[in-house]
């Protein structure tokens, strides 16, 4: 994971106009949460919250699991859910859009955007 794009706002829009793969997209959450992957391919926890580690021992797919998406969801601070429109201007998806794959992609986003405003 030491390939990581840098966490600009760039980025943020990069995971919401999936111009960032879903991999790289999980990668940074997976990052900002603490997991480290170790050299022997398994996985450190020991900088994880202990409310994920306890629950996911190693990081979930954000963007395949549903449970996991809804429990970042629910860790973004209430002052920081409208971060996307707020400091983006994103104005969500059209109806036609809304895919669980692209929902989960604008939590990701949002979770990384009041990640970097913390």
């Amino acid at each position: 994971m030491t390939d990581l794009p840098p966490l600009t706002p760039e980025t943020i829009w990069g995971i919401i106009k999936d111009t960032i793969d879903d991999a790289t997209a999980n990668a940074l959450v997976w990052h900002y949460l603490g997991y480290r992957l170790n050299s022997d391919g398994t996985w450190d926890c020991s900088a994880v919250a202990p409310e994920w580690r306890e629950e996911y021992p190693e990081p979930p797919d954000f963007i395949e699991s549903r449970p996991a998406t809804v429990k970042l969801t629910r860790s973004i601070p209430k002052e920081n859910k409208q971060l996307l429109k707020e400091k983006l201007g994103f104005e969500g998806y059209k109806v036609d859009e809304l895919v669980p794959r692209k929902t989960r992609r604008a939590t990701i986003a949002n979770w990384l955007l009041s990640y970097m405003h913390s």
